[in-house]
């Protein structure tokens, strides 16, 4: 399966502009291991939102290596969500659904228990989208690079008023692969959520 969508990435994914033609030759190390060492960090049951899914990472391959969990690989560009619908297909991946829409839209209406991103915004605003579509003590793990601890600091105002309960940077993947996975695991309690959706009606005219 994993093969299977490699070969997605590294043919439609390129003519599609979603992978860049000079990450094929290296999609397994940095891309889909990356992602695969990322399981780790999370239940096997239960629901998971992919915030701005692009291409599927890591979401697809989190569908594939947790089957009892619920996927939802969250992505606003149309062309995007079209591959990722026959990335499911073709997959045959149950466990997962593709739902178009920004993060921030979502607020009140997807209930995960993980929300997963993988360069998508900084935390400070990316922390905000998830807060929305997490369930009260729901994490956010955001795979980052080198400036991860960096990212935090400037995030710690923003995480302090969505009452984030916790928030580290882990490796994931240590002794399995040859760099592991930097992310940055953060606890969301139920007062962010709140605030989120409530932002949300607002802005509806719903409050």
């Amino acid at each position: 399966m994993a093969r299977r969508y490699a070969e997605l990435l590294a043919t439609d994914g390129v003519t599609r502009g979603l992978i860049g033609p000079r990450e094929t030759p290296r999609l397994w190390d940095r891309h889909l291991l990356n992602c695969a060492v990322v399981a780790e960090l999370i239940p096997d049951r239960g629901e998971l939102v992919d915030i701005g899914s692009g291409a599927g990472l890591p979401g697809v391959v989190l569908a594939m290596l947790r089957p009892g969990l619920k996927v939802v690989l969250l992505e606003p560009l149309l062309r995007r969500s079209v591959f990722l619908e026959e990335c499911v297909a073709r997959l045959a991946l149950p466990n997962a659904t593709v739902v178009r829409g920004r993060a921030e839209d979502m607020a009140g209406v997807i209930k995960a228990d993980v929300a997963t991103a993988r360069a998508v915004a900084p935390l400070d605003r990316l922390a905000g989208w998830a807060a929305g579509v997490l369930r009260p003590s729901g994490q956010l793990l955001a795979i980052k690079g080198q400036a991860a601890a960096a990212e935090l600091a400037v995030a710690e105002p923003v995480l302090s008023r969505l009452g984030a309960r916790s928030a580290e940077v882990v490796r994931a993947g240590n002794g399995r692969v040859i760099s592991a996975t930097t992310v940055v695991r953060v606890v969301i309690s139920g007062h962010g959520r709140e605030e989120q959706a409530g932002a949300h009606r607002s802005r509806r005219g719903m409050a």
